[in-house]
């Protein structure tokens, strides 16, 4: 206890006392609350110039230019083995060119597992044991070291697979200086990228946290391989691979469409701001403040699937506000598209969707109720065309969807689409993703739950390495204090405008934070921070709702909501190399980035 306290009250607890005391003073300065009176009808708005509208556009595509160079930059080697080889009961020879002892064997594991072992002979009859390797699920798609205790240089050395299914890309022979050694082979695919060994394993040449299962698992996709990871739907990891395709089965590659889907959501995020708030400035806010969500920078950087659903479930939010605002059919129709897109990516998406179920029966309950008030005639005849067109676009064509990203499934087991085994397929898969989501048993030492996410206690640490010399890399997924602990704090005030004055914009943008973190409050398998991802991407239109307010009170408080923005980008910059994985020193990133005694950053 004594030792938690004194962690606790360290300095570098200071910098979240200073965070929430200026937090504290900013919600200080709400005044009387007023309401945003939204939505609004198209024609209530103002129309922007075009001279206005260019200059929006230029802020917006800087913005995003910016963030997109920072989301790129040391994103990911660009340049791995790819040439991979089948070593399901096999085995290959070396054959070193070079007096010097090999100290090390360096392996480029490609998908699937297995155990090696690795041998030496004088004239490939007797072979001697010199190491094993076993390459398991966590050690696929990365360089992984071998120690080798040979006393002199051997004629022959043989990696020879003893169980298992196994590929493997590269196999390069160093010395104790980290020399790579000449050597022929028998299999010219196993040292023809010899001199992409790196010194060591990192997250810029090889996979790290579930890259080992998503891009493996796209991999498999292309190559016509039985998936490995089947716990989640297939589309998510087909939009992956074409990344690969792009640029190669490298970091780069399978990293490029997750940076791509982060990059996109900031215009997106702009479209959105823009059509629940009047103006450009407050949008333009809300951009910057999405750019600089420490979460939202980190999800997209690694190549898992929750990106993808995150940007469709954005999309759906902007679609259905713009069928609230006008009534347009096409946005609706967009709207279900893309909740369609998103659930064949992952399941969070159905929580979205109950979401959108509960806003849009909403807002027919409001309709007859308005309609009854004002003792006009009932809208039940545009009810009643509404149910079968939402059924058309949220059920009928998200199901073909769903269905269609299973073709990889059976590509690989030879099943025509619209074939009875193929449809048994993706049943058996549903089965299977349920059952295995509701009955895993696992612990993780970042773990973490609900309550834990909506604070930013416990991040999660996907990355970490120490340098000799006292430097560190770390990479931890959670979200920015500034923008976390000020959205929590306006929740209430939306609470409030939305029981109190009826607002329509506070319940949307309740609705669409609550359908997303409200489910995981019954779930009790393992989760982890990066599970809020969906839920703090609504932070941000929260907190500008606040600025809205805020503005209608009073001109001067602008600046503090000028002011709030540039903390948060402050703050992103000063944990930009715990975000990007940058060398640091270590002491020094202690008292800079532990504000918490739970931030293992």
């Amino acid at each position: 206890m004594a030792q938690n306290l004194e962690k606790l009250l360290r300095v570098n607890t200071i910098p979240a006392a200073v965070c929430m005391a200026f937090l504290l003073l900013f919600f200080s300065f709400l005044p009387n609350l007023n309401t945003c009176a939204l939505p609004v009808g198209q024609s209530e708005r103002k129309e922007e110039s075009s001279d206005r509208k260019r200059r929006n556009t230029i802020a917006v595509l800087a913005i995003t230019a910016v963030y997109a160079a920072a989301a790129f930059w040391n994103l990911g080697n660009t340049s791995s083995p790819e040439s991979f080889l089948p070593m399901a009961g096999d085995s290959v020879v070396l054959q070193p060119l070079s007096d010097t002892v090999p100290a090390k064997l360096m392996l480029f594991s490609g998908v699937g597992q297995g155990e090696y072992t690795i041998e030496t002979s004088e004239d490939q009859e007797g072979w001697i044991p010199v190491a094993s390797f076993k390459q398991d699920h966590v050690s696929v798609l990365k360089w992984n070291t071998v120690d080798l205790e040979l006393d002199s240089p051997p004629h022959y050395l043989r990696i020879r697979c003893l169980s298992g299914t196994p590929w493997l890309g590269e196999a390069v022979l160093k010395d104790a200086d980290g020399n790579i050694l000449p050597a022929s082979c028998t299999e010219e695919a196993l040292i023809d990228e010899q001199m992409l060994a790196p010194e060591k394993q990192r997250f810029q040449n090889s996979s790290y946290f579930d890259e080992i299962y998503h891009v493996r698992t796209a991999w498999e996709h292309l190559h016509t391989v039985w998936p490995y990871e089947i716990s989640h739907p297939p589309l998510g990891k087909e939009i992956l691979s074409l990344g690969i395709l792009l640029f190669g089965m490298t970091p780069f590659g399978w990293r490029f469409m997750g940076t791509v889907s982060g990059i996109l959501m900031l215009p997106v995020m702009y479209l959105f701001l823009k059509r629940v708030f009047e103006g450009n400035r407050i949008p333009l806010m809300g951009t910057i403040l999405l750019a600089s969500g420490f979460l939202h920078y980190t999800q997209t950087r690694i190549a898992t699937i929750d990106c993808y659903a995150v940007l469709f479930i954005l999309l759906m939010y902007l679609f259905l506000y713009g069928w609230l605002e006008n009534g347009s059919r096409r946005d609706l129709a967009l709207c279900g598209i893309f909740f369609g897109l998103g659930a064949a990516c992952k399941w969070i998406c159905l929580y979205a969707g109950a979401g959108l179920a509960l806003l849009w029966a909403g807002h027919w309950i409001a309709a007859f109720i308005d309609a009854a008030r004002k003792k006009q005639k009932l809208p039940a005849a545009d009810f009643l065309r509404n149910i079968p067109f939402c059924l058309l676009f949220f059920v009928a064509i998200p199901g073909f969807f769903y269905y269609l990203s299973y073709l990889p499934y059976g590509r690989v087991q030879g099943f025509p689409v619209f074939s009875e085994p193929y449809t048994r397929m993706v049943l058996d898969n549903q089965k299977f993703m349920f059952d295995y989501h509701a009955n895993i048993v696992a612990v993780h030492p970042y773990s973490s739950r609900w309550y834990q996410w909506i604070a930013d206690i416990r991040p999660i640490l996907y990355y970490l390495e120490y340098f000799p010399d006292g430097r560190r890399i770390s990479i931890a997924a959670f979200t920015n204090p500034l923008i976390t602990w000020g959205g929590l704090m306006s929740l209430p005030v939306l609470a409030w405008t939305a029981i109190r004055r009826k607002d329509r914009t506070a319940v949307f943008l309740l609705v669409a934070y609550a359908s997303e973190l409200i489910p995981w409050m019954f779930i009790r398998r393992l989760t982890f921070a990066y599970h809020y991802f969906a839920s703090a991407l609504f932070l941000v239109p929260c907190l500008c709702y606040l600025f809205v307010l805020m503005e209608k009170a009073s001109p001067r408080l602008r600046r503090l909501t000028f002011l709030f923005t540039a903390v948060s980008v402050f703050l992103f910059v000063l944990f930009f190399p715990a975000l990007n994985g940058l060398p640091v020193d270590g002491r020094k990133a202690n008292l800079v980035f532990d504000w918490l005694p739970t931030w293992p950053i």
